[in-house]
């Protein structure tokens, strides 16, 4: 947080002022734009502005996510963070890698948006069914290989782009015949209507973190980790830090072909948790019931289990990021 002076009445008047940094796209504005918003009417005395940074992700759309690595649309947030040109970083969560560098700070973690992921087909077909044959586009190993354990029929083609520019390869008569994309950036963008299907996260597995956003800080900034906090949702928390510890435990930063889906429910707490290799030919599938009170030491539990399974070996042999 900075602070600048206002001298108009004849005598200083210290306001402060919170820098909030995002990537460009479309979608990540819009979810800045609904923070910030939600930021001033929490903070009313704090003025806030937003400051677009360009990540590599964004720079270069010719590779897959899994080939431009770990933290690829974090990188320059957090540097722009330590370089003090922002103060406040919003991500989605899922592109966070498992665990911060102890110069940042988790300061808040918003209620989570719906973390299902969407079918989008051309002619309203649900996945089951798409007839064989058919092409699935998508940017992530993840649901390419949920999509193939569940559908080896399908052909699967590469994805890139924002949300609508995927959206509108299903316009292009030799574009595929359906995307499979995150239902919350659809909901962010107004673009809800496009869904034939919401795939259910007990099977069809989320990414960890997916439908949630991250604020990220510099860790000795009290004075904006504090104005952030005001946003925390406590069981988003709960729910994300079980998935990461989960991720973290296998040791795959933001590996493609490793999900895990929590839900909180009253005192019951759902846990779901996927890994396999890209073609989805070999799985490793869990799920378990138990009560939200340690919920990092149940991720981490969850964890070991997979890696007792082969896990670590499923991620060498997969990409590395999700989107």
């Amino acid at each position: 947080m900075s602070s600048t002076g206002d001298t108009s009445a004849g005598s200083p008047v210290t306001t402060s002022l919170i820098r909030v940094g995002t990537r460009g796209s479309e979608l990540a504005l819009t979810q800045t734009g609904h923070v910030v918003d939600a930021l001033k009417e929490a903070n009313p005395d704090v003025q806030f502005k937003v400051v677009v940074i360009k990540t590599t992700g964004d720079k270069d759309q010719r590779l897959g996510v899994a080939a431009l690595g770990v933290g690829v649309f974090v990188r320059e947030l957090e540097t722009a963070l330590i370089d003090k040109r922002i103060d406040l970083a919003v991500h989605s969560l899922k592109d966070m890698p498992s665990t911060l560098p102890s110069e940042f700070a988790l300061a808040a973690v918003p209620y989570r948006e719906d973390p299902r992921d969407a079918f989008i087909s051309r002619n309203g077909e649900t996945l089951e069914e798409l007839p064989a044959g058919k092409r699935v586009a998508t940017g992530s190993v993840r649901r390419q290989a949920l999509l193939l354990s569940l559908r080896p029929d399908l052909t699967v083609e590469p994805l890139r782009g924002n949300v609508p520019t995927r959206l509108a390869k299903l316009d292009d008569p030799d574009g595929p015949d359906a995307v499979i994309l995150a239902s919350a950036g659809l909901n962010r963008l107004g673009l809800q209507d496009r869904i034939t299907q919401h795939l259910s996260c007990s099977n069809f597995v989320a990414a960890v973190g997916q439908g949630a956003l991250a604020l990220e800080t510099r860790a000795e900034d009290t004075a904006t980790i504090e104005a952030a906090a005001k946003l925390n949702h406590e069981g988003t928390l709960l729910e994300v830090t079980a998935e990461r510890a989960f991720l973290d435990e296998i040791g795959g930063g933001c590996s493609a072909s490793v999900s895990a889906h929590v839900k909180i429910r009253g005192d019951r707490l759902e846990f779901s948790a996927f890994a396999s290799t890209p073609d989805g030919k070999t799985i490793i599938r869990e799920s378990l019931v138990d009560k939200p009170t340690d919920v990092e030491e149940l991720g981490r539990k969850m964890g070991q289990l997979f890696v007792e399974r082969g896990a670590r070996q499923l991620v060498l042999e997969s990409g590395d990021l999700d989107n």
